[in-house]
């Protein structure tokens, strides 16, 4: 695909870049800016003029309904520097049209995908020096919009700001990773906003994680919400189960978010005839696949991590360590994947796209 290109944009430059004060080689993730960002607001049903502007606070009404009623949405990229120094998005129309389906869940207005794609990329071209070089080294991307209309009615709001914020990154997640299956907190619910990029999807996972660390896990494998039978999402991550050779991931779902890594994955092991099968794993055949030793893996997948190999989990106080596979497919899977990110293999599928 070709990115839009954005005609109507007012950009003001920072006078003087941060980007000499980075120590790039010790980054914390989504703790450091770039020098600019994209401003887009929603005022009486129109969409205004979009501005590139000098990364820095802004003001908001105290009866903002984001405050009050969480209307606030937001999206994950990365962008990837290739040797020959030409920066890549990875699928980012399948990010627009998410974002555009988390905006509809929520009653608010959907961004217009020259503003989005056209000015991620006016911005991306702005701030190329902070996308660096070497597998491992992105520049990760975060679109956002909330509810800026003041008032404190029950309603949704009729004034909306969409942003886009850039953030110099590396590895997510670092450590051996243990879970705690949920047997009673649920992140999502059938005919809720689990399949939406919604804030408060994430801030309802924190105090349950929070439980979880106390007690020695790094995150949560989630359950449904009426049975809590049914394996559904790691932490913030879609996860994937590998029994035997086969790969096992839960279907998409209003509970489940529909993950891009996740679809990648998908597709990425059937071209490599790695076995996978989209259906409801039970936490029953978890169990038994571990105890019986065919339970090899599981791992999570998202933006922020790609790939995240989970070493052990716990279910009704009973731990299960995972075997220390040579073979392993989250090895294999992750690899693949970042290589066709970074242009450093053949990209069949089409889903890198040039800045």
């Amino acid at each position: 695909m070709n990115l839009p290109e954005i005609v109507n944009i007012d950009i003001t430059k920072a006078p003087i870049s941060k980007i000499n004060q980075v120590d790039f080689d010790n980054l914390t993730f989504g703790n450091v800016f770039t020098d600019h960002m994209l401003v887009c607001d929603y005022e009486d049903g129109v969409w205004k003029k979009p501005t590139i502007e000098p990364y820095a606070p802004f003001t908001i009404d105290p009866s903002a309904k984001v405050f009050h009623y969480g209307q606030a949405i937001f999206e994950g990229m990365k962008a990837y520097k290739d040797e020959s120094d030409d920066v890549w998005l990875f699928r980012p129309d399948e990010n627009y049209i998410r974002f555009n389906k988390s905006a509809s869940r929520m009653a608010m207005p959907e961004v217009p995908e020259e503003v989005f794609l056209g000015g991620l990329k006016q911005l991306l071209e702005i701030e190329k020096e902070w996308v660096k070089k070497g597998k491992g080294n992105t520049l990760y991307i975060r679109p956002f919009m909330i509810a800026t209309g003041s008032g404190v009615i029950a309603a949704p709001a009729k004034f909306y700001r969409f942003m886009i914020i850039l953030s110099p990154a590396k590895a997510y997640y670092s450590g051996e990773v243990k879970v705690l299956i949920a047997e009673h907190f649920s992140r999502a619910a059938n005919g809720g906003i689990g399949a939406a990029k919604a804030a408060g999807n994430y801030s309802a996972q924190f105090y349950p994680t929070k439980l979880a660390n106390d007690l020695g896990f790094q995150q949560i494998i989630w359950t449904d919400d009426a049975t809590h039978t049914k394996l559904e999402e790691a932490g913030t991550m879609n996860v994937f189960f590998r029994i035997n050779d086969t790969l096992f991931t839960a279907p998409t779902s209003e509970r489940i978010l529909d993950g891009i890594t996740r679809k990648s994955i998908i597709d990425l092991a059937k071209r490599e005839n790695i076995d996978v099968e989209v259906r409801s794993v039970l936490v029953s055949e978890l169990v038994e696949a571990a105890k019986n030793g065919s339970l090899k893996e599981i791992f999570g997948a998202g933006t922020a991590a790609v790939v995240n190999p989970i070493v052990g989990f716990s279910y009704k106080e009973e731990y299960f360590e995972l075997p220390k596979i040579e073979n392993s497919f989250a090895t294999e899977i992750k690899e693949k994947l970042t290589n066709i990110q970074y242009k450093l293999a053949e990209d069949t599928f089409n889903w890198t796209v040039k800045i």
